[in-house]
């Protein structure tokens, strides 16, 4: 065998090995976006919601662009080697650091996240995004993704994908990782559910009044995915978090009850320059 064809193989066969290798030394437990997370989420309201730290996160901002080059590196063949749940936490901690990126673009001259599109556009369907060998957009990620029927089926990634607004589930201060992804998720569930500006029973109305996300994406909560068949259930689930009085627990409970929907807010979940 010749040197030259020799050196030809020996490149063909690491060339062959390189996504293995890469998904065995993929960190599966997104220590660079915790860190980031730890430092500069704010939480509110014992937990229920947070704010982030824009101008903390921008003076460290190679950090995070080498945490998303990491992300982007992934060849798809090696993600697709990657157990369910992890390649779960891997696209919703992509979801959440690249649109911490977009909003970075312009900050600190925008209030909010609507301020980056146009009559024509919006902030989550251009296709800027490297990853799994493609360009793609924050919808491909999320819709195309995580919500494509018949890979996760999972309503509750709802409350983990942050689309920077107050309105929007609380970005977690910490990263989603495969081995705790189940109680993560279920965590964001309840911390969602127990914050009364966004889902609670009205006594006054007699009502239970949800986030305008049950309305965008009710479908999800209704499929029978993890035994959720409609939204009625779900709240049914989580009626201690959402009512006081125990006949108001009770009414939820049973799941005869009329839904109204809540003015999502918009605003920018900014917890501006001060320390934590």
């Amino acid at each position: 065998m010749t040197m030259r064809r020799r050196r030809l193989l020996l490149a063909a066969a690491a060339t062959a090995l390189a996504p293995s290798a890469r998904a065995q030394t993929f960190d599966h437990g997104h220590a660079a976006l915790t860190t980031l997370l730890n430092e500069h989420v704010v939480p509110l309201r014992a937990g229920q919601a947070s704010q982030l730290r824009y101008a903390g996160l921008a003076a460290e901002r190679k950090a995070l662009k080498a945490y998303r080059d990491g992300l982007s590196a992934l060849p798809r063949a090696a993600f697709e080697r990657f157990t369910r749940p992890q390649q779960q936490a891997f696209l919703i901690n992509a979801y959440n650091a690249f649109t911490i990126e977009l909003i970075l673009t312009r900050y600190p001259d925008l209030r909010s996240i609507k301020d980056l599109g146009g009559l024509l556009s919006n902030p989550w369907k251009p296709k800027w995004i490297d990853l799994l060998g493609a360009k793609v957009s924050l919808d491909d990620i999320e819709h195309g993704m995580l919500r494509a029927r018949g890979v996760y089926d999972e309503p509750r990634i709802h409350f983990a994908l942050n689309c920077a607004s107050v309105g929007c589930p609380m970005l977690r201060e910490e990263a989603f990782v495969a081995d705790r992804l189940e109680a993560q998720l279920e965590q964001q569930a309840q911390r969602f559910m127990a914050d009364r500006t966004r889902n609670r029973w009205n006594p006054q109305r007699q009502r239970l009044e949800l986030s305008r996300i049950f309305d965008w994406y009710g479908e999800d909560f209704r499929r029978g995915d993890r035994g959720i068949v409609s939204l009625e259930a779900f709240a049914a689930s989580h009626a201690d978090r959402l009512a006081d009085a125990p006949a108001d627990r009770e009414r939820l409970r049973s799941g005869k009850v009329t839904i109204a929907f809540i003015d999502y807010d918009w605003a920018l979940n900014d917890a501006g320059s001060e320390p934590r």
